[in-house]
């Protein structure tokens, strides 16, 4: 039997670029959206609290509190 390879389609180095660009873009927007709503909605705080440093200061001691 003989077997037909398909020639391999080489992608260009952009188009990968764009697309891990992309992927950490949408991770990005997903993680602050939860936070919004995490904050806001659940939360009932300002949504001007979610952009503080202090906000975050305190989720990270209250995480990794010993």
């Amino acid at each position: 039997m003989r077997q037909d390879k398909k020639p391999v389609k080489k992608r260009s180095g952009w188009i990968i670029l764009l697309r891990i660009f992309l992927i950490l873009l949408f991770l990005g927007l997903a993680l602050f959206g939860g936070a919004v709503v995490g904050y806001v909605v659940l939360g009932k705080q300002d949504f001007s609290g979610v952009l503080e440093w202090s906000t975050w200061r305190h989720v990270f001691d209250l995480v990794f509190a010993p």
